[in-house]
Formats: C-alpha cells, structure tokens, sequence
C-alpha cells in the first residue's frame, strides 16, 4: 500500500496552521514553500512542517486530517507540542 501522510504547516511566529494530506511529504511541503502549495498558504505563509502523521491507508488518512481540522487552536498546539515541544520546523 501507498504511504499517506497528515502534515500540519505552521507560520513563522506558529500562529496560523494549514492541515493537509499527502501521498509525499518532501514534493508537498516544497510546493508550499514555492507557493504553489495552496492559496491559503501563500496568504498565511504556512511553509513550516511542525507535524506529521503516517498512514497505509489513504481512507485513514482523509478521516484524519478531516478530525484534525475541526479541532480548536489550543488542541493542535497540545497535539504539536506532544512530539515537537519547541515548535520546530522538521526535517523530513
């Protein structure tokens, strides 16, 4: 199965967070950064990978990013700071 992935992408100060799936993280955050990612995240500059999850199934994936989504700031920030406690942006 293909590998499909949740990524959250933060600002520069991480106030502002962009949700977004992927079946290849590096090509998907390097369009980000070029600004062909996403209106959203040319507007916002969310170029900065703060998290991501992995998954075989794709349906997973979907739903997930989707739950993601719904969730209050404070939530993300708790869920980022679980694996990322400084906010750092990631290497992938």
């Amino acid at each position: 199965m293909k590998q499909s992935y949740v990524y959250i992408l933060a600002n520069e100060y991480r106030t502002t967070f962009y949700i977004g799936i992927t079946s290849n993280l590096k090509i998907r955050v390097q369009q980000h950064i070029k600004g062909c990612g996403s209106k959203f995240t040319s507007k916002y500059n969310t170029q900065y990978l703060v998290y991501f999850e992995e998954f075989t199934a794709i349906n997973q994936a979907i739903l997930r990013e989707k739950q993601l989504k719904n969730w209050h700031h404070d939530w993300k920030i708790n869920l980022i700071t679980e694996i990322n406690p400084k906010l750092k942006t990631l290497k992938f």
